[in-house]
């Protein structure tokens, strides 16, 4: 084992002397992991007829980049709790499904620990919780998430130095919720360019469509007014 965390996936670039040779990357290795995890995610939800299927399909794509993209985490799979480790915090912890298939897809957990989701006695449970490997923080309760990951980014940062990155996944219905504004505030204060934030607008809420939609362009202009750099992008669209 390295005392570094791996860096997965393909490169995207090769070099011949001092001129870059453009390669054209094959997408499909990523778009097959992603069907791949929702198909796993569902078949962990049929097992005891409980979960979220449709909120871990609609991040599948992007736990399939961040899992098995050299641009992605970088983790020790056999050491999920090593110092150095991205992190990732699913905020949208009923989610947690799809979180649960990417650990199985990238050898963190079994296929049997999968398959015991929600099972007595699994440590596979209906929300993210850290008796669960490569889980920090115990997700479920919307809008705590990015609270959480904006204090690792920090840590990482000033007080541990280290060179490591934190992701945060929510979901656009936990943005209503105050408490992603205040974190924000606080990343922005502290400009913690080591903190990468997922929304993920589905417009699925509990009982209805979420306040906006798939109206993009009003979560772009309220991380914007808090100083984040933003980028809208299809999340079904590895390319």
């Amino acid at each position: 084992m390295t005392d570094k965390p791996q860096k997965r996936g393909r490169p995207k670039n090769a070099t011949s002397g001092t001129k870059k040779v453009k390669v054209d990357v094959d997408y499909t290795l990523w778009e097959d992991i992603g069907n791949q995890i929702r198909i796993d995610a569902c078949k962990a939800v049929r097992v005891t007829k409980s979960g979220h299927p449709t909120s871990s399909s609609s991040i599948a794509d992007i736990l399939a980049v961040l899992f098995f993209h050299e641009k992605g985490l970088k983790f020790h799979p056999k050491n999920p709790k090593h110092f150095m480790n991205d992190r990732l915090v699913l905020s949208k912890g009923h989610a947690a499904p799809g979180l649960y298939a990417a650990f199985y897809r990238a050898g963190i957990i079994t296929e049997q620990e999968l398959f015991s989701l929600r099972l007595k006695d699994s440590i596979i449970q209906g929300h993210p919780v850290p008796s669960i490997p490569f889980v920090d923080i115990a997700t479920g309760s919307l809008g705590q998430g990015l609270s959480v990951a904006a204090g690792m980014a920090y840590s990482s940062k000033y007080f541990d130095k280290i060179n490591n990155h934190v992701y945060c996944i929510t979901g656009d219905g936990e943005i209503a919720e105050g408490s992603i504004w205040e974190a924000a505030a606080f990343a922005s204060n502290y400009k913690l360019n080591n903190l990468t934030l997922f929304v993920d607008v589905n417009a699925l809420g509990q009982s209805q469509q979420t306040m906006y939609g798939h109206d993009v362009t009003v979560y772009e202009e309220r991380f914007k007014s808090f100083g984040f750099n933003i980028c809208s992008i299809d999340g079904h669209n590895i390319k």
